[in-house]
Protein backbone atom coordinates (compact mmCIF):
# COMPACT_ATOMS: atom_id res chain seq x y z
CA UNK A 1 0.00 0.00 0.00
CA UNK A 2 2.81 2.36 0.93
CA UNK A 3 4.57 1.61 -2.40
CA UNK A 4 1.39 2.48 -4.33
CA UNK A 5 1.02 5.77 -2.48
CA UNK A 6 4.67 6.62 -3.08
CA UNK A 7 4.37 5.78 -6.79
CA UNK A 8 1.23 7.93 -7.09
CA UNK A 9 2.99 10.88 -5.40
CA UNK A 10 5.97 10.58 -7.74
CA UNK A 11 3.68 10.49 -10.82
CA UNK A 12 1.81 13.62 -9.64
CA UNK A 13 5.09 15.44 -9.07
CA UNK A 14 6.36 14.44 -12.54
CA UNK A 15 3.19 15.69 -14.23
CA UNK A 16 3.36 18.99 -12.32
CA UNK A 17 6.96 19.56 -13.41
CA UNK A 18 6.08 18.61 -17.02
CA UNK A 19 3.16 21.06 -17.12
CA UNK A 20 5.32 23.79 -15.62
CA UNK A 21 7.97 23.19 -18.28
CA UNK A 22 5.37 23.31 -21.08
CA UNK A 23 3.89 26.50 -19.63
CA UNK A 24 7.34 28.08 -19.44
CA UNK A 25 8.12 27.03 -23.03
CA UNK A 26 4.81 28.37 -24.30
CA UNK A 27 5.30 31.65 -22.44
CA UNK A 28 8.82 32.03 -23.84
CA UNK A 29 7.58 31.30 -27.37
CA UNK A 30 4.72 33.76 -27.03
CA UNK A 31 7.05 36.40 -25.63
CA UNK A 32 9.53 35.84 -28.45
CA UNK A 33 6.77 36.07 -31.09
CA UNK A 34 5.34 39.23 -29.56
CA UNK A 35 8.82 40.74 -29.33
CA UNK A 36 9.55 39.92 -32.98
CA UNK A 37 6.20 41.37 -34.10
CA UNK A 38 6.81 44.51 -32.06
CA UNK A 39 10.28 44.91 -33.58
CA UNK A 40 8.83 44.46 -37.10
CA UNK A 41 6.10 47.01 -36.41
CA UNK A 42 8.64 49.46 -35.01
CA UNK A 43 10.90 49.03 -38.02
CA UNK A 44 7.96 49.56 -40.39
CA UNK A 45 6.87 52.66 -38.50
CA UNK A 46 10.42 54.03 -38.55
CA UNK A 47 10.66 53.85 -42.37
CA UNK A 48 9.98 57.21 -44.02
CA UNK A 49 7.85 57.60 -47.12
CA UNK A 50 10.95 58.26 -49.21
CA UNK A 51 12.61 55.12 -47.83
CA UNK A 52 9.46 53.18 -48.69
CA UNK A 53 9.57 54.36 -52.31
CA UNK A 54 13.33 53.93 -52.67
CA UNK A 55 13.19 50.43 -51.15
CA UNK A 56 10.45 49.49 -53.62
CA UNK A 57 12.52 50.95 -56.45
CA UNK A 58 9.52 52.64 -58.07
CA UNK A 59 7.43 55.79 -57.71
CA UNK A 60 3.77 54.92 -58.39
CA UNK A 61 1.93 57.97 -59.74
CA UNK A 62 -1.86 58.27 -59.74
CA UNK A 63 -3.25 60.02 -62.83
CA UNK A 64 -6.26 60.40 -65.13
CA UNK A 65 -6.45 61.04 -68.86
CA UNK A 66 -6.01 64.82 -68.84
CA UNK A 67 -4.33 66.52 -71.78
CA UNK A 68 -1.94 68.40 -71.66
CA UNK A 69 -0.89 67.16 -68.19
CA UNK A 70 -1.18 63.34 -68.45
CA UNK A 71 -2.38 61.52 -71.57
CA UNK A 72 -1.35 58.51 -73.71
CA UNK A 73 0.52 58.96 -76.97
CA UNK A 74 -0.03 56.81 -80.08
CA UNK A 75 1.97 53.99 -78.48
CA UNK A 76 0.02 54.12 -75.22
CA UNK A 77 2.89 55.74 -73.30
CA UNK A 78 1.91 58.45 -70.82
CA UNK A 79 3.14 61.90 -71.80
CA UNK A 80 2.25 65.48 -70.86
CA UNK A 81 3.71 68.18 -68.64
CA UNK A 82 2.95 66.36 -65.39
CA UNK A 83 4.00 62.96 -66.76
CA UNK A 84 7.36 64.30 -67.98
CA UNK A 85 7.99 66.14 -64.72
CA UNK A 86 7.10 63.00 -62.76
CA UNK A 87 9.70 61.04 -64.73
CA UNK A 88 12.25 63.70 -63.85
CA UNK A 89 11.35 63.41 -60.17
CA UNK A 90 11.66 59.62 -60.27
CA UNK A 91 15.16 60.02 -61.76
CA UNK A 92 15.92 62.55 -59.01
CA UNK A 93 15.00 59.90 -56.42
CA UNK A 94 16.89 57.19 -58.32
CA UNK A 95 13.83 54.96 -58.90
CA UNK A 96 11.66 53.77 -61.78
CA UNK A 97 8.21 55.19 -62.44
CA UNK A 98 4.80 53.59 -62.87
CA UNK A 99 1.64 55.45 -63.92
CA UNK A 100 -1.70 54.16 -62.62
CA UNK A 101 -5.07 55.48 -63.81
CA UNK A 102 -7.32 56.12 -60.83
CA UNK A 103 -10.87 57.19 -60.13
CA UNK A 104 -10.30 60.83 -59.27
CA UNK A 105 -12.82 60.80 -56.43
CA UNK A 106 -10.81 57.96 -54.79
CA UNK A 107 -7.40 59.66 -54.91
CA UNK A 108 -7.08 60.10 -51.13
CA UNK A 109 -8.09 56.47 -50.48
CA UNK A 110 -5.58 55.26 -53.09
CA UNK A 111 -2.79 57.21 -51.40
CA UNK A 112 -3.57 55.96 -47.93
CA UNK A 113 -3.88 52.37 -49.15
CA UNK A 114 -0.43 52.74 -50.77
CA UNK A 115 -1.67 51.60 -54.16
CA UNK A 116 -0.09 54.84 -55.37
CA UNK A 117 2.63 57.05 -53.89
CA UNK A 118 1.49 60.43 -55.19
CA UNK A 119 -1.24 62.20 -57.15
CA UNK A 120 0.26 64.18 -60.03
CA UNK A 121 -2.47 65.17 -62.44
CA UNK A 122 -3.20 68.88 -62.53
CA UNK A 123 -4.59 68.61 -59.01
CA UNK A 124 -6.18 71.77 -57.63
CA UNK A 125 -4.94 72.71 -54.18
CA UNK A 126 -8.33 72.85 -52.48
CA UNK A 127 -8.85 72.94 -48.71
CA UNK A 128 -10.02 69.32 -48.82
CA UNK A 129 -6.90 68.18 -50.67
CA UNK A 130 -4.49 70.14 -48.47
CA UNK A 131 -6.08 68.85 -45.26
CA UNK A 132 -5.97 65.20 -46.39
CA UNK A 133 -2.57 65.08 -48.14
CA UNK A 134 0.94 66.38 -47.90
CA UNK A 135 1.11 68.78 -50.86
CA UNK A 136 3.91 70.37 -52.86
CA UNK A 137 4.32 74.05 -53.51
CA UNK A 138 1.96 75.31 -56.22
CA UNK A 139 3.60 75.01 -59.63
CA UNK A 140 0.92 76.08 -62.12
CA UNK A 141 -1.97 78.55 -62.41
CA UNK A 142 -5.31 77.32 -63.71
CA UNK A 143 -9.05 78.03 -63.72
CA UNK A 144 -12.28 76.08 -64.12
CA UNK A 145 -14.04 77.05 -67.35
CA UNK A 146 -17.39 76.21 -68.94
CA UNK A 147 -17.24 74.74 -72.43
CA UNK A 148 -20.05 74.09 -74.91
CA UNK A 149 -20.63 73.69 -78.63
CA UNK A 150 -20.26 76.94 -80.55
CA UNK A 151 -23.67 76.60 -82.22
CA UNK A 152 -25.34 76.07 -78.82
CA UNK A 153 -23.55 79.08 -77.33
CA UNK A 154 -24.63 81.21 -80.31
CA UNK A 155 -28.26 80.81 -79.25
CA UNK A 156 -27.65 83.00 -76.18
CA UNK A 157 -26.44 86.56 -75.74
CA UNK A 158 -24.83 85.47 -72.45
CA UNK A 159 -24.77 81.66 -72.16
CA UNK A 160 -23.89 81.65 -68.46
CA UNK A 161 -27.00 83.69 -67.70
CA UNK A 162 -28.97 80.61 -68.76
CA UNK A 163 -26.75 78.10 -66.94
CA UNK A 164 -29.56 77.11 -64.54
CA UNK A 165 -31.19 75.33 -67.48
CA UNK A 166 -28.09 73.55 -68.78
CA UNK A 167 -27.24 69.90 -68.25
CA UNK A 168 -23.56 69.93 -67.22
CA UNK A 169 -20.97 67.15 -67.20
CA UNK A 170 -17.99 67.20 -64.82
CA UNK A 171 -15.33 64.83 -63.54
CA UNK A 172 -16.38 63.23 -60.26
CA UNK A 173 -14.47 64.77 -57.37
CA UNK A 174 -12.91 67.53 -59.48
CA UNK A 175 -12.74 71.27 -58.85
CA UNK A 176 -15.25 71.69 -61.69
CA UNK A 177 -17.65 69.35 -59.92
CA UNK A 178 -17.28 71.38 -56.71
CA UNK A 179 -17.85 74.73 -58.45
CA UNK A 180 -20.92 73.61 -60.40
CA UNK A 181 -22.45 71.88 -57.38
CA UNK A 182 -21.91 74.96 -55.21
CA UNK A 183 -23.84 76.99 -57.77
CA UNK A 184 -26.69 74.47 -57.71
CA UNK A 185 -26.41 73.51 -61.37
CA UNK A 186 -27.59 70.20 -62.84
CA UNK A 187 -24.43 68.08 -62.99
CA UNK A 188 -23.83 64.55 -64.29
CA UNK A 189 -20.58 63.16 -62.87
CA UNK A 190 -18.26 61.22 -65.17
CA UNK A 191 -14.95 59.39 -64.88
CA UNK A 192 -12.63 62.13 -66.12
CA UNK A 193 -12.50 65.48 -67.93
CA UNK A 194 -11.96 63.86 -71.33
CA UNK A 195 -15.28 62.03 -70.83
CA UNK A 196 -16.97 65.32 -69.87
CA UNK A 197 -15.93 66.75 -73.24
CA UNK A 198 -17.23 63.66 -75.01
CA UNK A 199 -20.61 64.08 -73.29
CA UNK A 200 -20.91 67.57 -74.78
CA UNK A 201 -19.74 66.35 -78.20
CA UNK A 202 -22.35 63.57 -78.12
CA UNK A 203 -25.12 65.98 -77.09
CA UNK A 204 -25.82 64.18 -73.81
CA UNK A 205 -24.71 67.32 -71.95
CA UNK A 206 -25.18 70.97 -72.88
CA UNK A 207 -21.90 72.06 -71.31
CA UNK A 208 -19.06 70.85 -69.12
CA UNK A 209 -16.64 72.29 -66.60
CA UNK A 210 -12.98 71.48 -67.27
CA UNK A 211 -9.57 72.94 -66.50
CA UNK A 212 -8.49 75.99 -68.51
CA UNK A 213 -5.25 74.26 -69.49
CA UNK A 214 -7.18 71.31 -70.87
CA UNK A 215 -9.55 73.60 -72.75
CA UNK A 216 -6.57 75.37 -74.30
CA UNK A 217 -5.23 72.06 -75.58
CA UNK A 218 -8.46 70.29 -76.51
CA UNK A 219 -11.01 72.75 -77.98
CA UNK A 220 -11.09 75.26 -80.81
CA UNK A 221 -9.54 75.42 -84.24
CA UNK A 222 -7.00 72.72 -84.99
CA UNK A 223 -8.04 70.49 -82.08
CA UNK A 224 -10.15 67.38 -81.62
CA UNK A 225 -13.11 69.57 -80.62
CA UNK A 226 -12.94 72.40 -83.14
CA UNK A 227 -16.65 73.15 -82.72
CA UNK A 228 -16.42 73.94 -78.98
CA UNK A 229 -15.83 77.26 -77.21
CA UNK A 230 -15.32 78.59 -73.68
CA UNK A 231 -18.29 80.59 -72.44
CA UNK A 232 -17.40 81.32 -68.81
CA UNK A 233 -14.89 81.06 -65.98
CA UNK A 234 -15.91 79.60 -62.61
CA UNK A 235 -12.80 80.29 -60.52
CA UNK A 236 -9.03 80.64 -60.44
CA UNK A 237 -6.79 78.05 -58.80
CA UNK A 238 -3.34 76.52 -58.50
CA UNK A 239 -1.99 73.02 -59.10
CA UNK A 240 0.12 70.94 -56.72
CA UNK A 241 1.28 67.34 -56.25
CA UNK A 242 -0.19 65.25 -53.42
CA UNK A 243 1.54 62.73 -51.15
CA UNK A 244 0.59 60.91 -47.98
CA UNK A 245 0.17 63.13 -44.92
CA UNK A 246 3.53 64.09 -43.34
CA UNK A 247 5.45 62.48 -46.23
CA UNK A 248 9.10 63.56 -46.51
CA UNK A 249 8.65 63.36 -50.29
CA UNK A 250 7.04 66.82 -50.06
CA UNK A 251 10.38 68.42 -49.18
CA UNK A 252 12.05 66.34 -51.89
CA UNK A 253 9.68 67.47 -54.62
CA UNK A 254 9.89 71.11 -53.60
CA UNK A 255 13.68 70.87 -53.88
CA UNK A 256 13.29 69.16 -57.27
CA UNK A 257 10.90 71.89 -58.49
CA UNK A 258 13.34 74.59 -57.37
CA UNK A 259 16.23 72.97 -59.24
CA UNK A 260 14.17 72.25 -62.37
CA UNK A 261 12.93 75.85 -62.49
CA UNK A 262 16.43 77.26 -61.94
CA UNK A 263 18.08 75.15 -64.65
CA UNK A 264 15.29 75.82 -67.18
CA UNK A 265 14.17 72.20 -67.59
CA UNK A 266 10.72 72.87 -66.09
CA UNK A 267 10.03 75.68 -68.57
CA UNK A 268 11.39 73.60 -71.44
CA UNK A 269 8.89 70.84 -70.69
CA UNK A 270 6.13 73.43 -70.21
CA UNK A 271 6.83 74.93 -73.64
CA UNK A 272 6.58 71.46 -75.20
CA UNK A 273 2.98 71.17 -73.99
CA UNK A 274 1.97 74.83 -74.30
CA UNK A 275 1.55 75.53 -70.58
CA UNK A 276 4.60 77.80 -70.09
CA UNK A 277 2.47 80.92 -69.49
CA UNK A 278 0.88 79.23 -66.46
CA UNK A 279 4.03 78.00 -64.69
CA UNK A 280 4.76 79.57 -61.30
CA UNK A 281 8.27 80.54 -60.20
CA UNK A 282 9.81 78.09 -57.76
Amino acid sequence: MMMKKLFAALMAMTMTLSLAACSSSTTEATTTTESTAAETTTEAAAATDMEYVVDNGVLVVGITNFEPMDYPDANGEWIGFDADMARGFADYLGVDIEFVEIEWSNKILELNAKTIDCVWNGMTLTEEVMSAMGTSNAYCNNAQVVVMKADTAAKYDEPMAEADFFAFAAEDGSAGDAELSALGYNVTLVQDQATALMEVAAGTADACAIDLLMAGAMIGEGTSYADMVMVGTLNSEEYGVGFRTDSDLVDAINAFFSEAYADGSMMEIAETYGVDASILAQ
